[in-house]
């Protein structure tokens, strides 16, 4: 800690002789008491000095020409740095009562006079010097008294903020610790469900309708598994950026309407009283991402509203938005849970036994699916009982004409033969048993050498190829099958569980014609294979989702 300046006496007089006479006389003192001593020849230079030190006590000479001692303390007074430094004054003659108001009223603190009694000197400055000492140290300790403070409470903050981020980890982690569970649970019920089917139809005395119900409790609950997983991995991408938008004109009303129809089909609204009114309006979207949407928010009405209640779904445009409102009459949010309801792994109700299921991702899905689409979502609700209101705004764009939009070629084409490289017996067999069933030829293989090995003898037209092969992968069979002059023109459609596009980039990098996401539905397998058989001649990736 550096040592603190000495205080300093300024001793003004215009006589050499009287200032040299009393700065002798202080430098005596100056050692024993710590102080050092300034001397000015002018109430003007005592002025410079005042600018660059500040004094314990002023020795100032009355008489002086110019600027008298009078003027001077005037002029040091008025300056706020120098305003409470104590002058002494020295007069040559014993001053009248008058002389003394005028120099109180100027600011002195006191007089001394010639002939200077150097006792008396020494012991009022004496006097000056401790008491200029003692306010350093009070400042000094005031200024170590605010730093202290100011560390407490940048500590008190910081111990505040560490707080509140150990409450926020623990919530968090709280939440997952109730998704764990609760996927634990979601899964185990479809899995429970398709065990118990598959057991049944292995029995000897399952009756046909017993085997018809079951075959659709096993492809049901397969699709639910499906669902999960894709929102699983749909939340993953979303929160980490990597979702990718295949845009193109879309009528939402349109899109909207056949998704709702689907639902009426299926029987998911018939215990409810569902109103609908859908304007037409087109925004540039993803058709599969904007069906995750609405169904997100359709589901979530369903789910928290008990039958007999009542859902309205409404489309409309404003101004260069199109606006999407679901409304139900459910059991509403709670004030305290609706700044939270597009959070991750929240729900209204987080008890296993509770009837409503799911993950709780839903929502949080299509807030980002909407964010990504350059749109907005709200929800709204009085409270428990009151019902929820949900809302998406979506940009508008213009709408396309039927003569605009591409046809698609429906011809009829012979069947091409299939190889299938897939090293999951069950899956591989029981693909090749749809794909038979369709009327295609299909050879089949475990891994990706036996793959090569069979595709130059087979020459099949397609080949389904797994990306997670042993011994060489799906990337590498594919190069050296586009590398062989004999399996060059082989349309290749990789299969595999990732979606992201960086997978979608490498599989085309390889050398893939089509890119599909497992588990894959029939149905999309189909027109994976009809769109690369028909005669098209650049390669396309594609995402099937079940």
């Amino acid at each position: 800690m550096p040592k603190p300046d000495k205080p300093k006496i300024l001793v003004v007089n215009d006589d050499a002789n009287s200032l040299f006479a009393l700065t002798s006389l202080l430098d005596q003192w100056a050692e024993q008491e710590s102080y050092e001593v300034i001397a000015a020849r002018s109430g003007e230079e005592a002025l410079r000095q005042v600018l660059m030190h500040d004094f314990a006590v002023i020795l100032l000479d009355v008489n002086m020409p110019g600027m008298d001692g009078f003027e001077t303390a005037e002029a040091i007074h008025q300056r706020e740095r120098s305003a409470n430094v104590p002058i002494i004054f020295i007069t040559a003659f014993v001053a009248d009562e008058l002389d003394r108001l005028k120099a109180y009223q100027k600011g002195a603190a006191d007089f001394l006079f010639t002939p200077v009694i150097p006792q008396i000197l020494h012991a009022k400055i004496t006097v000056f010097v401790a008491l200029a000492m003692k306010n350093e140290e009070l400042k000094r300790q005031a200024r170590q008294l605010s730093q202290r403070t100011t560390d407490l409470v940048s500590s008190n903050k910081r111990l505040l903020q560490e707080i509140e981020e150990r409450k926020v980890a623990e919530r968090q982690n709280h939440a997952k610790d109730e998704f764990l569970a609760m996927l634990g649970h979601e899964l185990r019920n479809p899995l429970s469900a398709i065990s118990s089917a598959a057991s049944l139809l292995g029995l000897p005395a399952v009756t046909p309708d017993a085997a018809v119900r079951a075959k659709k409790i096993i492809q049901r609950q397969s699709q639910h598994l499906g669902r999960i997983v894709d929102d699983l991995l749909d939340l993953s991408r979303a929160m980490s950026g990597k979702i990718l938008l295949n845009r193109a004109p879309v009528d939402v009303a349109a899109l909207f309407g056949n998704c709702l129809e689907t639902y009426r089909s299926t029987g998911r609204t018939a215990d409810y009283d569902l109103h609908v009114q859908l304007d037409s309006g087109w925004v540039d979207g993803d058709v599969t991402r904007l069906e995750q949407i609405f169904s997100n928010l359709l589901d979530n009405a369903l789910k928290y509203t008990p039958p007999g209640g009542v859902i309205d779904v409404m489309l409309e445009l404003e101004d260069d938005e199109v606006v999407l409102t679901v409304h139900d009459t459910g059991v509403g949010i709670a004030p305290e849970l609706l700044p939270h309801v597009f959070d991750v792994f929240v729900q209204g109700t987080s008890t296993l036994d509770r009837a409503q299921g799911g993950l709780g991702i839903g929502l949080s899905l299509v807030r980002r699916l909407a964010e990504l689409h350059g749109g907005s979502v709200e929800a709204d609700s009085a409270g428990p009982g009151e019902g929820s209101t949900f809302l998406i705004r979506l940009p508008r764009t213009e709408r396309i004409t039927e003569s605009n939009q591409p046809m698609m070629n429906t011809i009829e084409q012979s069947k091409p033969n299939v190889l299938l490289i897939e090293d999951n017996d069950d899956g591989r067999e029981m693909m090749a048993m749809m794909l038979s069933c369709y009327g295609y030829e299909v050879r089949h293989a475990a891994d990706g050498l036996q793959g090569l090995a069979v595709a130059q003898e087979y020459h099949p037209g397609v080949a389904l190829v797994d990306i997670g092969l042993p011994g060489i992968d799906g990337y590498e069979v594919a190069r050296r099958l586009r590398a062989d002059p004999d399996t060059q023109n082989i349309r290749l459609i990789a299969l595999t569980g990732y979606g992201l596009a960086e997978d979608q980039r490498r599989v085309l990098e390889a050398g893939f014609d089509m890119h599909l996401v497992k588990p894959v539905d029939i149905d999309s397998l189909m027109k994976a294979i009809a769109s690369l058989t028909q005669g098209a001649a650049e390669p396309a990736v594609a995402t099937a989702k079940p």
